[in-house]
């Protein structure tokens, strides 16, 4: 469905997953409207118990996103550019930081903008034909919405530099071989593969995967000694939770759990 709070998206929900497709063709560029229609809606899904998954992907076979649309840009005003870097920065990282478990799905060309998407999700299925790139170098720009850092991060310094500074295009295979892509699928079949992960999310605890996901991203920003106590702490803090007590009695009762997300 699409709401007018998630202008550009079309939003569906399948049990635990909230399937979140980029809709603005024919690229599926970003807009002011729809980074923050972005913004909310992850908002909203992490406000929503049910919900302890999200994948992201493009309508259609073609784009995933292209990205910013450059014709934003070609008059040169700096007001409108700093109000689309503000609109990037909060829409991804909010999607960064939603507690659930992410995956882009990406289905065709993800350039910009749109692979600064993807990279804001914690694991990318990328589709064979797929292309991936971070061309802003190319027209005098550069990435504004976590991509020198998520990509630096993500597949490290030497392969972000050839990039972001050379220009490089990444195909599937490539992307797989360097860490850009955790799973490859074929044309048409990155979705159901995203789906598919998605569905294993349901099996962990929400709030267990809440408190590892906090601390597995927080190790990009601190060292060991640093986050080894946080790691402890959060330990002992799920005691708390209800989660905890499920999970621990239907091992031991031989069953299935049934989480409460609390």
């Amino acid at each position: 469905m699409t709401t007018q709070d998630y202008p550009g998206l079309l939003l569906e929900k399948r049990g635990h997953t909230a399937l979140i497709t980029l809709h603005n063709p024919p690229a599926h560029t970003w807009t002011a409207e729809s980074l923050t229609g972005l913004a909310r809606l992850v908002r909203d899904l992490d406000a929503d118990r049910d919900i302890y998954a999200l994948v992201v992907t493009g309508d259609g076979e073609k784009f995933f996103s292209a990205g910013a649309d450059l014709k934003l840009f070609a008059d040169g005003d700096k007001g409108r550019a700093a109000t689309m870097a503000q609109r990037f920065g909060e829409a991804f990282e909010t999607l960064a930081a939603f507690r659930g478990v992410s995956i882009a799905a990406i289905n065709g060309y993800a350039m910009g903008g749109g692979l600064e998407c993807a990279l804001a999700c914690d694991l990318r299925v990328v589709e064979s034909h797929a292309q991936l790139a971070l061309p802003e170098a190319s027209v005098g720009l550069l990435p504004c919405a976590g991509g020198t850092q998520w990509l630096s991060w993500t597949i490290g310094e030497s392969w972000a530099k050839r990039m972001v500074l050379l220009g490089e295009r990444v195909d599937a295979a490539t992307a797989l071989r360097i860490g850009l892509a955790d799973e490859l699928a074929e044309k048409g079949q990155g979705l159901a593969t995203a789906l598919a992960l998605a569905d294993k999310v349901a099996k962990q605890s929400p709030s267990a995967v809440r408190a590892c996901k906090r601390l597995i991203q927080g190790a990009r920003y601190a060292g060991p000694h640093g986050q080894l106590p946080s790691e402890r702490e959060a330990f002992v803090a799920l005691f708390d939770t209800e989660d905890q007590r499920e999970g621990v009695g239907a091992f031991l009762s031989k069953r299935a759990p049934q989480w409460k997300n609390g």
